[in-house]
């Protein structure tokens, strides 16, 4: 059998020296005592690195992927996915809010989905709607379980909604050589707008233009362009995207309205809707959904503030 090698100059000495000081801390009446706290102040300065590694995280980071960030109430899970799924509308025709195609969809609400999803436990199913008038009469059919919409009076009578998470704003487009210079001149008779129906701000404009007239369909700028209507009104990201492909049109200067995007469920959840309330501040505070649009390319959008 091969000897050990003999270790270095020192290290006996040191390893006798160290057993000597422990038998004879042991040995003493505080000797077990000063060496139990020596050990429970190690690993309480483990615990506090370990929390220390955890806050320096980017805000907005999605946490290990199958990991359940808190215990939710059976109620909750039950009245966010009656059918055993979440099922989470996703409005296509925003693309402030997603991006992408029905079968891949992605931006800031489908992050929320998912993040809702891992909180929860539950199964995603992500449902794809060209137009977020489509995803309000999917309502009926029950077709979903959460959707996020503008909050309008309309939709509140049967969709409970959180605070805002996203704020965006409605405008005006109008022909390049137009009369019309500010959005108090278009609120007046002969003058009308195209706009997508049933959209947020076809709901406001409804509510609140007196004399000017609406023009629905499934593409306001479309039946702008198509019937030479005076004007059309949209979220201001997609009306000066497409503004800037077509010098014969201009934007307007100033908004008509506050579009306040929402988290919502519909109607008879209650404990579902408190815990979207919790979960969409909780986002806000957090810094994921600033994350989140920066991810899709949507500087323009602002969060909304805590509530």
């Amino acid at each position: 059998m091969l000897a050990a090698d003999p270790p270095p100059p020192g290290e006996g000495e040191a390893r006798v020296i160290i057993q000597q000081r422990t038998d004879r801390t042991l040995a003493s009446p505080w000797g077990h005592e000063a060496h139990m706290l020596r050990i429970t102040g190690a690993a309480i300065l483990l615990l506090a690195g370990a929390f220390a590694a955890e806050a320096q995280k980017t805000p907005g980071e999605p946490a290990q992927k199958g990991s359940i960030v808190s215990q939710v109430p059976s109620d909750v899970v039950k009245q966010l996915a009656p059918s055993g799924k979440l099922r989470a509308a996703i409005n296509l025709g925003n693309p402030v809010l997603a991006q992408g195609t029905p079968e891949a969809p992605r931006g800031v609400t489908v992050d929320l989905a998912r993040e809702l999803a891992r909180r929860t436990g539950l199964a995603l199913e992500l449902v794809p709607f060209p137009a977020a008038g489509k995803v309000f009469e999917a309502l009926q059919a029950g077709a979903w379980d959460v959707a996020f919409l503008a909050i309008e009076p309309v939709r509140a009578a049967e969709i409970f909604f959180t605070a805002p998470y996203v704020i965006i704003e409605g405008v005006y487009l109008v022909p390049k050589d137009s009369a019309l210079k500010t959005v108090a001149d278009v609120d007046r008779a002969g003058v009308r707008i195209g706009v997508n129906k049933n959209s947020a701000y076809d709901l406001y404009l409804t509510r609140t233009l007196k004399a000017a007239q609406l023009v629905r369909g499934e593409n306001g700028v479309a039946l702008f362009v198509e019937q030479k209507l005076e004007a059309a009104a949209g979220v201001k990201q997609p009306i000066a995207a497409y503004a800037q492909n077509h010098p014969d049109v201009r934007v307007m200067d100033g908004r008509f309205m506050e579009i306040r995007q929402a988290m919502g469920t519909p109607r008879g959840r209650e404990a579902a809707a408190a815990y979207l309330k919790n979960f969409v501040e909780d986002m806000k505070v957090s810094g994921f959904v600033a994350a989140a649009l920066q991810r899709s390319n949507q500087p323009d959008a602002a969060v909304a503030p805590a509530e």
